[in-house]
């Protein structure tokens, strides 16, 4: 398998709204998490952490430069490995100690973490048997309703269980964007995770038809419209 120099391991494209995406571009596009940095007046938010073969504090410093909230939208090992770098992290309390005590059974990473992951090694091959995702306790518990001000922006807090017991979403209402973790993303979604819930799943998908979303920034793959998404939600409902 090639191999790569961690400077190349994550690339970074900047998008409308003082909005980031950060990824790793040699995890193959089912596995690749999409990290989503949010500039605010007088904090950051980055939601998501990606795998944690590289470090994104070395090799994106510019993260830290300013306050961060390392926000989880649930736990699964492709989303939270990074946490541990960042000291403020959030993470709804039904995931909360997975992300302080993390296991490979219990963040999916026994199940998916391999060669089929990877199109390309960063400096060296990886030993599998050795990947563990750090324990990152949180800092702080979010739930429904809760805010996330970051002086000229806030960002509300949407529990949105169905992949996960702990999935969240946050909405912002005045520019309609939604970062909507694994709960929808316009790729093959992952619903029997051995927490995920059917019945949670269409509670959650049936309220975000509701919201007036204009963009959707998702977990996995590329960034859709709100038209997109409401076209998605209605056929899951259909085969559901």
């Amino acid at each position: 398998m090639k191999i790569v120099t961690r400077d190349q391991w994550f690339a970074v494209e900047q998008k409308a709204d003082g909005i980031k995406l950060i990824h790793e571009p040699y995890v193959r596009p089912f596995y690749r998490c999409n990290m989503w940095h949010v500039t605010g007046r007088d904090r950051d938010v980055l939601v998501d952490t990606g795998s944690g073969v590289v470090s994104l504090r070395e090799q994106l410093p510019w993260l830290t430069d300013r306050p961060l909230l390392a926000v989880a939208s649930h736990t699964h090992f492709d989303h939270i490995a990074g946490h541990h770098e960042f000291p403020e992290r959030l993470v709804h309390p039904a995931e909360a100690d997975i992300l302080a005590s993390p296991d490979n059974q219990r963040t999916l990473a026994q199940a998916f973490v391999g060669d089929e992951m990877f199109e390309a090694h960063p400096d060296c091959p990886l030993c599998y048997a050795e990947y563990r995702v750090k324990a990152a306790p949180a800092t702080r518990l979010i739930d429904e309703g809760d805010v996330l001000d970051l002086g000229d922006r806030v960002l509300e807090v949407l529990h949105t269980p169905g992949h996960s017991p702990g999935g969240i979403s946050l909405w912002e209402p005045t520019t309609q964007t939604l970062f909507s973790g694994d709960i929808i993303y316009d790729g093959p979604l992952i619903e029997n995770a051995y927490h995920s819930n059917l019945d949670d799943y269409r509670t959650s998908l049936e309220r975000l038809l509701k919201l007036p979303i204009r963009t959707v920034h998702g977990g996995h793959f590329p960034s859709f419209s709100g038209d997109r998404l409401r076209a998605m939600i209605q056929q899951w409902l259909k085969n559901h």
